[in-house]
Parts: C-alpha cells; sequence; structure tokens
C-alpha cells in the first residue's frame, strides 16, 4: 500500500504496552522532507518508546508506518536494520556505544567494511573515522580513529554516535534527548549539526524534555503527555522559548494545549 508520499515519514495508531502501562495510545506522528521537529514532553510522556519504535528497536501493539509513501510492515518485518536501509538513524540517549572499543570500531559496528574472503578493511575504515571525526567538529586534537571511547568526553562520545548518522547517509536522524550531560559549547555543536543536516536536505526528530535547547532548533513541536499525542503546533504559534516552556507546563496540567491566538 502507498501514499501520496509528500512527507519522508508517517506513522498512524502507534500503540505500545508494557505490561499494564499503556506507553503509548494511538499515536499519529509525521516527519516532512527537510524538516526538524520537536518532540516533547515530560518524563514519561512516551518519546522514548516512539523513538524506539520508528527506530526498528521495539515492535508496538499497533500502528501503521510509511516511509516516502511506501507502507512498511511495522508489527512483522520492522527492524533497526531495515531502518537503516530506509534511510533512518538513531542517536540514542544512552547513546549505544561500545566503550571498550575505539572509535572506528563503534562507526563501522554491525556494517564493517570487507574486501575479498570477508577480511575487515581496517585501514579503510581508519581513514574514514579521521574524516568524520574532521567534519563533525567535535573531537579534541588529541581524538583519532584509534581512541578508545570511554576516555572520550560526553559531547565527543555524542559525536561518535552523530558521525554514524552522517557516514551512512541517513535521511531522517532521530535524536533521544541528545543534549543530556553535554556543555553548553558541547551542545552548541549538536544544534549546529541539527542546523546543518538541514541544509543538506534531510529532516531530524529531536526528543528533549528540555525547550531552551530544542526549541533553537526545531521549526514543528509534537507535544505527547502520558502517552498521548495532545496536539502540535509551529514555532511561528510560539514567539518565544518561554512560551513553549508555559505550554510544556499547561500540558502536563491539563493534559491539553492552550488556545493560540494566531
Amino acid at each position: 500500500m502507498t501514499r501520496k508520499g509528500k512527507l519522508l515519514l508517517e506513522a498512524y495508531g502507534i500503540s505500545k504496552s508494557f505490561g499494564r502501562v499503556r506507553a503509548l495510545d494511538s499515536v499519529d506522528f509525521t516527519v516532512g522532507y527537510s524538516e526538524v521537529v520537536g518532540l516533547v514532553g515530560d518524563n514519561g510522556a512516551g518519546k522514548s518508546t516512539l523513538i524506539k519504535i520508528l527506530a526498528g528497536v521495539i515492535k508496538p501493539d499497533k500502528g501503521e508506518l510509511y516511509i516516502r509513501g511506501q507502507k512498511v510492515d511495522l508489527l512483522n518485518n520492522y527492524s533497526v536494520q531495515h531502518a537503516r536501509k530506509l534511510g533512518i538513524e538513531v542517536v540514542f540517549q544512552e547513546r549505544a556505544l561500545a566503550e571498550q572499543h575505539t572509535f572506528w570500531r563503534n562507526l563501522f559496528m554491525g556494517r564493517e567494511l570487507t574486501g575479498k574472503f570477508g577480511f575487515l578493511k581496517i585501514s579503510k575504515m581508519k581513514e574514514i573515522s579521521e574524516k568524520v571525526k574532521g567534519e563533525i567538529g567535535f573531537m579534541s586534537p588529541g581524538v583519532n580513529a584509534d581512541s578508545v571511547v570511554k576516555r572520550l568526553s560526553g559531547g565527543e562520545k555524542q559525536g561518535v554516535a552523530i558521525g554514524r548518522a552522517l557516514y551512512f547517509h541517513a535521511d531522517l536522524v532521530l535524536m533521544d534527548e541528545p543534549f543530556t550531560g553535554l556543555s553548553v559549547l558541547e551542545s552548541k555543536k549538536v544544534q549546529g549539526f541539527i542546523k546543518e543536516l538541514k541544509e543538506r536536505g534531510k529532516s531530524c526528530v529531536i526528543v528533549s524534555h528540555n525547550p531552551l535547547q530544542v526549541y533553537e532548533v526545531a521549526e514543528r513541536f509534537v507535544f505527547l503527555n502520558r502517552g498521548r499525542k495532545i496536539g502540535e503546533l509551529t514555532k511561528s504559534d510560539i514567539p518565544t522559548v518561554g512560551d513553549l516552556e508555559n505550554i510544556m507546563i499547561h500540558v502536563v496540567k491539563t493534559d491539553s494545549l492552550p488556545l493560540i491566538k494566531r
């Protein structure tokens, strides 16, 4: 089944329960081409669960997913590998890094470059890692392809995860709380990367409960609360970051969006 394909991603009626806990309740969520969407809400709103479903990490109980207008078998045949083939990369809150391994191994983990007879092309992967390091600008001069990830700063670790999305040419990057544990300077670098993605014609979803950091880069905001989509607003509806903060508080208290004068 296909749709018109005017949107990069369309998810409809996404539901997920963990035992008696209803994490998501019939959530609709869309992302346009070259769009940055802020997925916002308080802790426990269901933001990370939705991201993990879209990334193929967990299966929903119900729902439909379309990528570029083409229906995906979300309930039976959708995985992280499938999502990656469709151009979806994710930067998890936990960063999902193997910290005992090097930068280059983390960059290519699960997608190693091989030559004849399956031998790893280690020199090539290190060369690419050095290039990616330069492009993302997260690393200090002392960091190289052989640097062990556990010795990197929080921002540098985030850079490794972002580097994967950059190198593998993702059309949609899902970022789950990307600013957690980062310094002000490192957060600015993440924001710069998100803006660069849009300039390249790519899309990004930013999961955050911090209005200051997400307001800087998002152009549309989708509000979740207790597993339900409460509504969405464009940045033009929200003049300042203070207004976004007040709306988020209102959503938590009333389970609804405030009336917006347009």
